[in-house]
């Protein structure tokens, strides 16, 4: 949860967002604007809408390059970017150059050639779109896809604006993440965004092995108890475990985590009774969270998903200068 040790610049000379690289430091003002731009945005994202499209970044090429699975993420960010006019290219990272070695920048470098205008990266690798976003010309702008236990930006801020939108006023709200925290890019952006909007009351609960030792630093309440940590919340954001990214027997699994920390109905009814539940996917049902949770009338799940449409093409729409 430690400050960047990556130099990170996100900014022109001028003080505009040219890339979005990390919540971290980023000021509430700063985070207000991508939300306020985002709600503009939600009206194209209307199904009733007949075109779906506005034109700001006709003639632009947007690059997704995903060196991890996704499928909410990467398919967000193809519809934001086709919704906004650009022409969007898939990489196939499985069938790329890069599956015969070439390395990372070398094949920033050729498809920069090819007239990119914008990268989105996903990078099992921490600090890569950072590595990225720190060789590529001025006019070339890079989003972070998520890197690795690094930071998610995007996601974070579609957090936030479904919290903005179902909770309205960051400053009252009490939100309590739970599960994997230590392997969490979510989990981190969250934190962040949630810091520079003025919520006072953010709470952790997990396992001591799946969260970090650095909270206290950041003024995060650290629960090993469901029934202790849900208590009176606004907001419950639960997450998977992230086996990819520990060592096996490192924690419960299955029907034991699930046991401690799943999030349950009768759980949940400690927290406020208008409280939501979200969760950045892919779930676990039956681990981290209960079905009857997860599709219950208190879950904005999928509210998440479609709100990260109108998220997504703010965050183009601003680092390509319009």
């Amino acid at each position: 949860m430690s400050t960047e040790n990556s130099f990170v610049n996100q900014f022109n000379a001028a003080g505009e967002l040219t890339h979005l690289l990390t919540l971290e430091g980023l000021l509430k003002e700063q985070i207000v604007h991508i939300l306020d731009t985002a709600q503009q945005f939600v009206s194209v994202t209307d199904p009733a809408r007949e075109v779906k499209k506005v034109p700001l970044l006709r003639g632009k090429s947007v690059f997704n390059l995903f060196f991890e699975n996704s499928t909410r993420t990467r398919t967000t960010f193809e519809i934001a970017a086709k919704r906004l006019s650009a022409d969007v290219i898939n990489l196939d990272i499985s069938t790329s150059s890069t599956a015969k070695g070439e390395s990372l920048i070398d094949t920033i470098d050729n498809l920069i050639a090819m007239q990119a205008d914008i990268f989105v990266v996903r990078h099992s690798v921490s600090r890569a779109p950072i590595e990225i976003a720190n060789h590529v010309p001025p006019y070339v702008h890079v989003i972070n896809a998520g890197d690795g236990s690094h930071q998610h930006p995007t996601q974070g801020l579609l957090d936030m604006y479904t919290m903005r939108h179902f909770k309205q006023d960051f400053t009252k709200l009490k939100v309590a993440i739970v599960g994997d925290i230590v392997h969490s890019r979510v989990a981190k952006s969250n934190i962040h965004a949630l810091t520079a909007l003025g919520c006072t009351d953010i709470r952790v609960i997990g396992p001591e092995s799946l969260l970090p030792n650095d909270l206290d630093m950041l003024g995060v309440k650290v629960f090993h108890s469901m029934e202790e940590g849900l208590r009176g919340v606004d907001v419950v954001m639960t997450l998977r475990i992230q086996k990819e990214r520990m060592e096996a027997g490192k924690v419960p699994e299955g029907a034991a985590f699930f046991a401690q920390f799943g999030l349950t109905p009768e759980r949940l009814a400690l927290a406020k009774p208008d409280a939501i539940v979200m969760h950045p996917g892919p779930m676990n049902r039956g681990v981290e969270i209960d079905s009857k949770v997860a599709d219950g009338a208190q879950s904005v799940i999928l509210k998440q998903v479609t709100f990260g449409i109108a998220v997504r093409m703010a965050v183009m729409s601003i680092v390509a200068g319009n």
